[in-house]
């Protein structure tokens, strides 16, 4: 029996991760601020059409290559899903969920995105990475108290769950893909349908901007070229290299960052029981990626090779059969 070590994940993918994590934290100040101008709908075109223009020149150019044609009604259904749907279902359920209740419904996506890795990908999930799942979810959920944010749930509170699904698709879907395409190609032609999904939503636009304010819509800027394309340009890197259910579980740390960014941005103040939620998060996130990073024995079987002794006895027992033979014809 042979013994196969799969391959250890590598610091590169979870730094990617991290700072996906950072970027996408920011949003959620950005959003609060910008949903002061402009409805959901409308401040998730503006940013996806920031994004658009910024990749449209390397696309045109050649410089960014897109997916294979074999590869894009996948990349058009995930798109539609990932980004036009989670944008819209997440949106408009914030109108009306309390940010608590969303933030813990969101906290679901993670072990959602492993199962999910689990039944489609075939990924293994350890003891330690459900361990670290689990721990990394009930510091989210600490960190959603601590924040003084009320726990009340409501029919609404279905369109989070979608945006729990729809997301969780997303980042399984395109695992596979990107063994064809790179991280910028796929992000681009993401962002190009994810667009166009959006284009119906956005009649009032005009009207909006000319009377935002400058830091409104810099902020609107800032969500398309940090959490849109930096954000989801790193986490496609992290996907490719590291295993789906491992990157997603740095998801967890966007209640804590959220909280930390919002403190500095818009004031808002994090409790003791927020920030120990976030130390608890930190925990459970470690506990995931070392699981993931100790190297999987895997038993091969390999053909039997028989010792030199017993071959040498099965040669002799030939030689003395045929010997016989010979002596009976």
């Amino acid at each position: 029996m042979n013994i196969s070590v799969r391959p250890p994940v590598t610091a590169l993918p979870l730094i990617a991760a991290a700072f996906t994590l950072v970027v996408w934290s920011s949003a959620f100040a950005a959003i609060s601020y910008g949903l002061q101008a402009f409805a959901p709908a409308e401040l998730a075109l503006l940013r996806f059409l920031v994004a658009s223009l910024v990749f449209a020149l390397p696309v045109a150019f050649g410089l960014i290559k897109l997916p294979p044609r074999r590869d894009w009604p996948a990349v058009a259904v995930l798109s539609l899903l990932g980004m036009t749907a989670y944008q819209l279902s997440l949106g408009y359920a914030m109108t009306r969920v309390p940010a608590g209740s969303a933030a813990v419904i969101v906290s679901l996506a993670p072990g959602v995105t492993a199962a999910l890795a689990a039944l489609r990908l075939g990924e293994s999930l350890g003891r330690r990475i459900l361990i670290g799942l689990a721990v990394a979810f009930a510091g989210a959920l600490l960190v959603t108290l601590g924040s003084g944010r009320t726990i009340r749930f409501e029919p609404m509170a279905l369109l989070v769950l979608v945006s729990v699904l729809v997301t969780s698709i997303y980042f399984v879907g395109q695992k596979p893909l990107l063994q064809r395409t790179t991280p910028l190609g796929f992000t681009a032609a993401s962002i190009f349908v994810g667009t166009l999904g959006l284009l119906p939503f956005g009649l009032h636009l005009p009207e909006k901007l000319a009377l935002a304010s400058t830091p409104q819509i810099a902020s609107a800027i800032w969500l398309g070229l940090g959490p849109t394309i930096l954000g989801y340009i790193a986490w496609s890197f992290a996907l490719s290299r590291a295993p789906v259910s491992v990157v997603s579980s740095f998801l967890y740390g966007q209640p804590l960052l959220a909280g930390l960014i919002a403190w500095l941005w818009l004031g808002q103040t994090m409790g003791s029981l927020a920030i120990l939620g976030g130390a608890l998060t930190l925990v459970g996130v470690a506990l995931t990626v070392r699981g993931a990073r100790k190297p999987a024995v895997v038993p091969v079987a390999t053909p039997v090779v028989a010792a030199p002794a017993l071959s040498k006895l099965c040669n002799a027992c030939v030689a003395l059969w045929h010997g016989a033979q010979v002596q009976i014809r």
